[in-house]
């Protein structure tokens, strides 16, 4: 089962909204054949792993180690299932149940009604941390959130600025953890800016360091403020701007509005309508009152919190956060806190 999940992870960013998953099939204790969700709407897992047996016949004495319970339903492709039985494999190792309060235990069920052998529950937990974005998005039907910022040795964000004219922002990330925070980027389908980070930073939000998908860019623009010009409204990739009117001066191709109504808890529209558009994962970037906002509000799940040797002295403080520390590490002159929300919660 941990050589399923090393192979899941070879999959990570390219199978959102779906999981990540590996399967192995094993044959008197050697794997005869391996594979992975490489895409979302490619094959799946079990039928890589399946097809990539050289000798067929070996099937009907083999078991199949899958990550996740295999899907029982037509969806992009066809039902794992079905391959499964039609291949006459006997056994089958799961990790864990699909998440899915519609299709939870569905495959299982088939598999054992057509005489398959069924185990369920081996590293169970490893195999819910290495999902937690889906399994979030599936039993709370939400956006699963990641906090992000850097932080100076003094706790503070950036200098006092009112253009980025008037002064450069506060160089605070090295090489390495830029390069890390756009690896993350591939791995999360939204990431989202206030207003007053898009003016002043002119951010593009895109993961030029790391070979990947493109997040969608989501901005914040109560007043329309974000001239068009800005680099979210380059074409590059798709920007959504949640605004309090319509504007019609921005580009046509590449730029979705959404009204809010800003008098009412924005953060939780703001998810909703997220997960309406289908983007299932989301970090928040900045700035320090946005993020400040999702903190106070218990409305994440995870938080990358990097802090330099660097000292500001004076300028924007940044957020205050506690959370369950999962990593801790250095990378030349910062170290990366990697944190999780003790309670997950449904807060939509």
């Amino acid at each position: 089962m941990e050589r399923c999940f090393q192979l899941a992870r070879k999959g990570e960013g390219y199978t959102l909204p779906n999981p990540m998953v590996g399967a192995v099939v094993v044959h008197q204790n050697r794997i005869i054949g391996e594979g992975y969700h490489r895409q979302y709407g490619k094959a799946h897992a079990e039928v890589n792993a399946i097809m990539a047996v050289k000798e067929e016949a070996l099937l009907a004495d083999s078991t199949l180690y899958v990550s996740l319970e295999p899907c029982s339903h037509h969806g992009k492709t066809p039902p794992c299932t079905g391959l499964i039985i039609a291949k006459n494999i006997p056994r089958v190792v799961i990790a864990v149940q699909d998440p899915n309060p519609v299709v939870s235990g569905r495959g299982i069920g088939i598999l054992k009604e057509q005489g398959v052998e069924v185990t369920v529950g081996i590293l169970e937990a490893q195999a819910r941390e290495l999902n937690r974005m889906f399994f979030v998005n599936q039993q709370y039907k939400r956006p699963f959130v990641i906090l992000k910022w850097a932080q100076s040795k003094d706790h503070f964000m950036d200098h006092t600025r009112t253009s980025l004219q008037e002064k450069m922002p506060a160089v605070i990330s090295n090489r390495i953890t830029q390069t890390i925070v756009h690896k993350i980027r591939t791995q999360t389908q939204g990431i989202l800016v206030g207003t007053r980070t898009a003016m002043l930073d002119n951010p593009q939000l895109t993961a030029r360091k790391w070979h990947g998908p493109q997040p969608v860019r989501i901005v914040i623009d109560r007043e329309n403020k974000i001239p068009t010009t800005s680099a979210l409204f380059d074409g590059t990739t798709v920007t959504i701007v949640f605004t309090g009117a319509i504007r019609t001066d921005l580009p046509n191709k590449g730029v979705k509005q959404i009204l809010l109504d800003f008098h009412g808890d924005t953060n939780r529209q703001i998810l909703q309508s997220l997960y309406k558009e289908r983007i299932y994962s989301l970090i928040v970037e900045g700035g320090a009152h946005l993020l400040s906002s999702f903190i106070r509000k218990n409305m994440w799940d995870e938080a990358y919190v990097e802090t330099s040797d660097k000292m500001l002295y004076r300028g924007i403080k940044a957020p205050e956060i506690e959370g369950e520390e999962i990593s801790t590490k250095r990378y030349l002159n910062s170290v990366q806190f990697h944190l999780k929300c003790q309670t997950t919660r449904n807060f939509l």
